[in-house]
């Protein structure tokens, strides 16, 4: 019986008549937008008055997420005195100013409260970090001013509870971000078919493969020849997973607070003996919101460009076009540029365009090199 009370009398503790409806939003959120507008919802209703920000994806794939209720000029990175903190307490949820700046004047002479406090009339602030096995996913910044004094002790206690709502949404948004990215990468994959690509998780494991992939994995594994004789579904290329293991801890062996500008660039993988072969592996994610890990993209090339049947340029890609825009597509791959196409062809400029325009749609191409690839 007193286990039962004390259980019930934890829930309550949470679900007050002025958090539930905010905390139903938060849990409902399917993006990045209605994330931190539940965000914002919970934390005022917690918290009333304060300034509140968010930042997600600290990785260095996409642009951080940046959200706040009122603008800092200075927007949000990390602050060296933050990073020695949590190199001493690595993997704190709930972490206070005051934790960081023990000395008010030191608080008030850090680059902290200059570039990010001061602007906003922030005097006391609070953060909840968001971990996954060591990288710090987001942050969610409350600072209140000096009349409004720090947090109370049960102020602070209903953080931390409320950190494991915000830690259950944010996984749930992660998950469905996860869904999203596969499809999204499938509608940029139909548009680069036939070109052989595989779409692999961060488990490594593979979410897509098209029909031209798969002839192209059963070529590298086995040649041309026994694949005409034996038709299997051969497994993605040793060498092209090993490469992704690299890939995958050169990712995560990264400082989880910095934020580098650059992402990876693209790896070559050939076959060991066959080196016409050859695997191209990028890392991808959707570039709308970007809370999950990244995905590898791998796309497959035969450098000769005739060993197989299923290569882009041997498919009849220009049944598809008018005879204008047969021609107008022959220049493109020529490597004329529009001013160029307009004078030989007798079109203006912007007639031009237009073609082109009908062409990339035809073909589901997104660019002129993609049309030269699929036309080679």
């Amino acid at each position: 019986m007193k286990r039962r009370a004390k259980a019930s009398a934890k829930r309550r503790s949470i679900v007050d008549p002025t958090l539930e409806k905010p905390l139903l939003h938060l849990h409902a959120a399917t993006d990045i937008d209605s994330f931190w507008k539940a965000v914002r919802q919970v934390i005022e209703a917690a918290l009333p008055n304060c300034f509140i920000g968010l930042t997600l994806q600290h990785s260095p794939i996409l642009p951080r997420v940046l959200r706040s209720t009122r603008k800092i000029p200075a927007g949000m990175s990390a602050v060296p005195p933050i990073e020695a903190y949590f190199a001493a307490h690595p993997r704190r949820r709930l972490v206070l100013s005051s934790d960081v700046f023990p000395d008010e004047r030191r608080l008030k002479k850090s680059l902290f409260y200059r570039s990010y406090m001061a602007p906003v009339h922030g005097r006391h602030a609070v953060g909840l970090f968001f971990w996954n096995a060591g990288r710090l996913l987001g942050v969610i910044v409350i600072m209140r001013s000096a009349k409004q004094g720090p947090t109370s002790r049960s102020e602070t206690k209903r953080l931390r509870q409320l950190y494991m709502q915000f830690q259950t949404a944010l996984g749930r948004l992660r998950s469905s971000e996860r869904d999203h990215t596969i499809r999204v990468t499938f509608e940029q994959f139909m548009r680069r078919v036939p070109l052989p690509t595989v779409l692999v998780r961060w488990n490594l494991r593979s979410v897509y493969r098209n029909q031209s992939a798969s002839d192209f994995c059963s070529v590298w594994q086995g040649g041309v020849e026994q694949t005409r004789l034996i038709k299997s579904e051969a497994p993605l290329p040793r060498e092209v997973l090993d490469r992704c293991r690299t890939l995958k801890k050169r990712w995560e062996q990264l400082n989880p607070l910095a934020f580098p500008t650059a992402g990876f660039k693209d790896e070559l993988v050939h076959h060991p003996r066959r080196r016409h072969l050859r695997a191209t592996i990028s890392l991808k994610q959707v570039s709308s919101a970007g809370v999950a890990q990244p995905h590898f993209l791998v796309e497959f090339e035969n450098l000769r460009g005739a060993d197989t049947q299923h290569q882009a340029g041997t498919l009849p890609h220009l049944v598809q076009l008018t005879r204008r825009e047969q021609q107008l597509a022959r220049l493109v791959c020529d490597g004329r540029s529009n001013q160029e196409i307009a004078d030989e062809s007798g079109l203006s400029l912007e007639t031009v365009k237009k073609h082109l325009h009908s062409i990339f749609g035809k073909l589901e191409v997104p660019s002129r090199s993609r049309l030269m690839t699929l036309m080679r």
